[in-house]
């Protein structure tokens, strides 16, 4: 497969105003995808955003580009990144596209793309599109330029097919959740789902702004979670990140469920037989051994939800997840949503009247250290033989009893390094062990 220049692991993202995220790129970008599509005789795509300030930029620059190239665009405004995926398939787009950074701050933003069966664009596409922006650009005749309308009731729309992916007979009635919603493409969204339902629902991070998506909040920061759970006397929490792809939860006592923790509950709790689930790299070492222990296979795929839900369908299983909190269910929906994860395990916490507490504690959890490191370049990270040779020192520290995975960031300037292992003292010490050679051999 030949080597992507603009893509990442999960479409294109970079600073505002730098690279292929500066609005006559992204304009560019549009268009270039839109004579693709016309290639194929596609006609039509549908545009959502996150409540970043630039994407006010972005989507007009995007709506630009794809007019220009002779595309039909529909506009549905800030709407989860999910919820795109589901909407391109409601109104029968021939593309979806997101303008988001996912969980990245304000000062980053992105493009992906979604098929109009909801699933994200394959590699050949992306790399068609990729030969085509190098050409220069030509707009087409005036007479066959495309047309742009608004949706106003996408929000609405995607409210109710949220509700719908929740089966249990109980409604949520009597339930007090903490939702904290990033400032946020779900601000909107989640809060009306789970009122809906029969919850008490207590509401943070829901005004945006445009610079304080993720800000202090969200599923990448949950203090102000466990503290809201804590002063509402909450039975739990739930928090998303900015697009809405990523769910992380937390008990009336402030522990963390994770997407480990998701899946456990979703692998174990559903009611129906689940033979196994997916995970990453990065997925704790105890809890793969919960499942094992319960009969359920367990797998490891690269990190990236793509890669999850690619190895999904290679098993023909139906749920997976990364610690992050990305979350598939793909007998709900085609791509990781927090809002529809959310709804399966309250599903199955009332089916079965268990309180999440008492969920985690079946849970073995290895102490795990997560070090992100902000280097210059974070390229050749396998090829660094120093850090090589202390990988291979740690490993052999371990005896079995632990891991070391040290990787590159596919969408930010850092190093990712991870430790896991039965002993904290051991685990503590060979990450600052670690993150003292990559910061030595690439800061």
């Amino acid at each position: 497969m030949q080597k992507r220049k603009y893509f990442g692991t999960d479409g294109i993202r970079n600073r505002v105003g730098q690279g292929m995220i500066s609005p006559d790129q992204v304009l560019k970008l549009g268009w270039a995808t839109g004579q693709v599509m016309q290639k194929r005789g596609l006609k039509s795509v549908l545009i959502g955003k996150d409540t970043r300030i630039s994407g006010y930029m972005f989507e007009s620059a995007l709506e630009a580009g794809f007019i220009a190239a002779g595309i039909d665009v529909y506009l549905v405004g800030p709407v989860p990144t999910p919820a795109v995926s589901y909407l391109t398939q409601t109104f029968n787009n021939d593309l979806g596209v997101v303008i988001s950074a996912s969980h990245n701050p304000h000062e980053d933003n992105g493009i992906k793309f979604f098929s109009s069966e909801g699933q994200k664009i394959s590699d050949e596409l992306e790399l068609e599109i990729e030969a085509m922006f190098e050409r220069k650009m030509k707009v087409v005749d005036s007479e066959v330029l495309g047309k742009a309308q608004r949706i106003d009731d996408a929000a609405g729309r995607y409210i109710e097919f949220c509700k719908g992916t929740y089966r249990a007979k109980q409604k949520l009635k009597g339930l007090r959740i903490v939702l904290d919603c990033a400032n946020g493409a779900t601000y909107h969204i989640a809060p009306s789902v789970f009122k809906e339902l029969g919850a008490e629902v207590f509401a943070i991070g829901v005004k945006p702004d445009g610079v304080n998506i993720n800000k202090s909040c969200g599923a990448t920061d949950l203090n102000a979670l466990v503290q809201a759970v804590d002063a509402h006397r909450a039975d739990l929490g739930i928090a998303f990140d900015g697009d809405g792809d990523r769910v992380m939860m937390v008990d009336e006592s402030g522990q963390i469920a994770d997407g480990d923790a998701i899946l456990y509950i979703l692998a174990t709790m559903t009611g129906k037989p689940v033979h196994g689930v997916v995970g990453t790299l990065m997925s704790n070492l105890g809890f793969e051994n919960t499942l094992k222990a319960k009969g359920i296979d367990f797998v490891r795929s690269n990190v990236g939800d793509r890669f999850v839900k690619e190895l999904l369908l290679q098993k023909g299983w139906i749920y997976g997840s990364e610690p992050s909190g990305h979350v598939l269910c793909l007998n709900k929906i085609s791509t990781g949503d927090g809002i529809v994860a959310a709804l399966q395990v309250l599903a199955a916490l009332v089916s079965q009247n268990k309180k999440l507490k008492s969920v985690l504690a079946e849970i073995q959890v290895y102490p795990q250290e997560l070090r992100n490191i902000t280097v210059a370049n974070n390229r050749g990270v396998e090829e660094n033989t120093r850090l090589q040779k202390a990988i291979q020192q740690a490993e052999k520290e371990f005896a079995g009893k632990g891991r070391v995975l040290i990787r590159a960031s596919g969408t930010e300037p850092k190093i990712r390094v991870m430790v896991e292992g039965q002993d904290l003292t051991q685990v503590t010490k060979l990450a600052d062990e670690l993150q003292a050679v990559v910061e030595s051999e690439f800061s």
